[in-house]
């Protein structure tokens, strides 16, 4: 009940300027696959990507076995960087479920958290619409980047826009780490929708 209390004050007390770009991002705390609490505050002073997560859908499939979320989490946390998968859908949505959520795990080798976020307050407050759709917040936990995690909206890499594919996470966190603004801050995700509730 007191974790319940935590994550609907801290989502609710962030929801006023939900997400905007150069603003704080919204805290919240939400429990892991074996229920451990992981809160975003938690990690002040590092650089966190959160990603958007539903083990079901064809985009975020087709991304973590072909496409440019193969390694991204891999190469960047190895630098330091924090990355956070959650997953909004709720009970008995497509991709939902702590079950679901370890199978897609297990098939796409992940190394770092999957996130439970069943009520899906915390999607909602970070304006979450896709899997996968990531948002970059730097050392200073401000958010940085939202969007798209590459430009190729087939989710494989294989048709990016302008010819040439570009990792737009990659580029964002590139940037934080050379102290400079992001220049692509903004772009618009794909893949599947979100599967809140009601």
């Amino acid at each position: 009940m007191t974790r319940h209390l935590l994550l609907v004050v801290s989502v609710a007390a962030a929801t006023a300027g939900a997400a905007e770009l150069g603003a704080p991002a919204p805290d919240f705390a939400l429990g892991d696959l074996d229920g451990k609490e992981v809160k975003l505050s938690s990690f002040k002073g590092k650089t966190v990507v959160l990603e958007w997560f539903n083990s079901e859908c064809p985009y975020v499939k087709a991304s973590h076995t072909r496409g440019s979320l193969v390694d991204t989490a891999k190469r960047a946390t190895k630098k330091g960087v924090v990355w956070l998968a959650v997953n909004s859908g709720a009970p008995g949505k497509q991709g939902a479920s702590a079950e679901r959520s370890r199978a897609g795990v297990k098939a796409f080798g992940l190394e770092h958290p999957v996130l439970l976020d069943e009520s899906g307050q915390v999607g909602k407050a970070y304006g979450a619409t896709n899997t996968p759709h990531l948002f970059v917040i730097d050392a200073k936990g401000t958010l940085v980047y939202r969007g798209a995690i590459d430009n190729s909206p087939d989710g494989e890499g294989q048709s990016p826009k302008g010819g040439k594919l570009v990792n737009h996470v990659d580029a964002a966190l590139e940037d934080v780490a050379a102290g400079r603004p992001v220049k692509v801050n903004d772009t618009k995700a794909y893949g599947c929708g979100v599967k809140y509730g009601s």
